[in-house]
């Protein structure tokens, strides 16, 4: 039996101070009893000699120095893993709430499972359709990768998280493929529409969703994405899947670590962030990727949004060392009307030359790539041209670009939250745009594949 503890010393806002406690050790679990019977759950964040620092998980309004006890309980947060979280919604500490019963865990592992070692990895290299064009033709996404969105308060970055849940797959196998769906911060609205629309899809059954709303604890904030990676980790190592998981939104997971680490009197380093954040954060993202001598694979989309539209902000720009990419949404683009709104010049997938070409996704992927990143590129100074020139100013040609760019944003990049297209007709639609253009234009692509492709009207 757990020794009691009647000697609470003080109680400020979440935190709260035990002393002459024994072989109690730093991030262990606690549970508070109160006079009138009731519980409440705590952790432990700092350890000094005989004094332990506790943060409460739930509010401390009511706990009563004198009649309060405290019991820590030798373990850290565990979560239950076993293959009936499949098609679950759990909250952000791993229990459920979607009315289902209790799982009955095959084990129990602890959330602060360890970064993968770089000699047990295996390359990234299979293919992931998502079913968005602007990603797999432009900036395709690997299994076993890393892959954040980069987004901005306002910008639909909830609808292109809930769309890739939904469409994601791996094409030409029947290898078993899941979905593990972490929110933290977000409010109920959000929260609702992300459990409808993997119900209403039945999306659901193939996916582990943990969600943590803006009003639940900070501290139960820290250990969502943790949650989640430990179910990704067992579904993907033990079960031999290939999960994608997706975590929303990194920021406001990162002004929760702020917010334990103020109330921890820490020294604050860059915009008043934690000096260990990048640690912090690597010790998330670094859980993904494939290992040897295993089947499965841990995919992850991060989606942070930029506070301020400022991609040096210290979330995204450590978050751009970590991972392998970024895809940018732009503001310009959603006023346009362009659904999704993806910036695909700026964007990046650091890995997608691995994940193309013959056998993958088709032989004229990359050739057709490159073209239509040149050509929207050459079209949009175009039309920077011509606002400050005025049409007349422009050759035939770039009128032709620009025509073009226009039209890549109106038919390629913007096609909705509900379309999903298969990687054939994303490369063949980048071919009917790119007859917009003379064949004489397309210089990076190869006299076999202009044959092949331009000619067909």
């Amino acid at each position: 039996m757990a020794k009691e503890y009647r000697t609470i010393q003080e109680v400020a806002g979440p935190l709260m101070l035990v002393r002459g406690v024994e072989n109690v050790a730093y991030d262990e679990l606690g549970e508070i009893e109160l006079g009138n019977g009731e519980k409440r759950r705590c952790k432990v964040l700092e350890i000094d000699g005989q004094d332990a620092l506790v943060q409460l998980f739930e509010s401390s309004t009511g706990i009563n120095l004198e009649d309060s006890k405290v019991r820590f309980l030798g373990r850290g947060t565990e979560l239950g893993v076993s293959e009936d979280m499949l098609s679950r919604v759990f909250d952000g500490m791993g229990r459920p709430i979607d009315g289902g019963p209790e799982i009955l865990p095959e084990e129990r592992r602890d959330i602060n499972g360890m970064a993968m070692n770089p000699a047990a990895r295996n390359y990234p290299q299979e293919f992931i359709q998502t079913g968005v064009s602007a990603i797999d033709g432009l900036n395709t996404l690997v299994r076993g990768q890393k892959l954040p969105i980069f987004s901005a308060s306002g910008l639909p970055h909830a609808q292109l998280a809930a769309q890739i849940a939904r469409q994601a797959k791996v094409v030409g196998t029947s290898e078993p493929f899941a979905v593990v769906f972490a929110a933290m911060g977000i409010t109920f609205e959000e929260s609702n529409y992300f459990i409808e629309s993997f119900k209403e899809t039945g999306a659901i059954d193939r996916a582990v969703l943990f969600i943590n709303l803006a009003n639940d604890p900070a501290v139960e904030r820290i250990a969502t994405p943790r949650m989640a990676l430990t179910a990704a980790e067992y579904l993907a190592f033990e079960k031999n899947m290939h999960v994608l998981v997706i975590l929303t939104d990194i920021t406001n997971y990162a002004d929760a670590l702020r917010e334990i680490s103020a109330a921890r009197k820490e020294v604050p380093g860059r915009r008043g962030y934690p000096g260990y954040m990048y640690t912090d954060l690597a010790s998330l993202y670094e859980r993904a990727g494939r290992q040897k001598g295993k089947d499965g694979s841990i995919t992850m989309i991060p989606i942070l949004s930029m506070p301020e539209d400022d991609k040096t902000h210290p979330i995204p720009d450590l978050t751009g060392y970590i991972t392998e990419g970024q895809i940018i949404l732009s503001r310009e683009l959603y006023r346009k009307g362009i659904e999704p709104p993806i910036d695909v010049l700026p964007s990046l997938s650091r890995l997608k030359d691995k994940g193309i070409g013959e056998g993958k996704t088709r032989a004229d992927h990359a050739n057709t790539m490159n073209q239509l990143f040149a050509a929207y590129s050459r079209g949009k100074d175009a039309k920077e041209l011509m606002v400050i020139l005025g049409e007349a100013a422009l050759t035939d040609i770039d009128k032709l670009y620009a025509k073009f760019a226009d039209a890549f944003e109106q038919e390629y990049v913007s096609q909705g939250y509900r379309t999903n297209r298969s990687i054939e007709e994303t490369l063949n639609l980048g071919w009917k745009l790119l007859r917009i253009l003379p064949r004489t234009e397309l210089k990076r692509i190869r006299e076999e594949y202009l044959d092949k492709y331009y000619d067909q009207k």
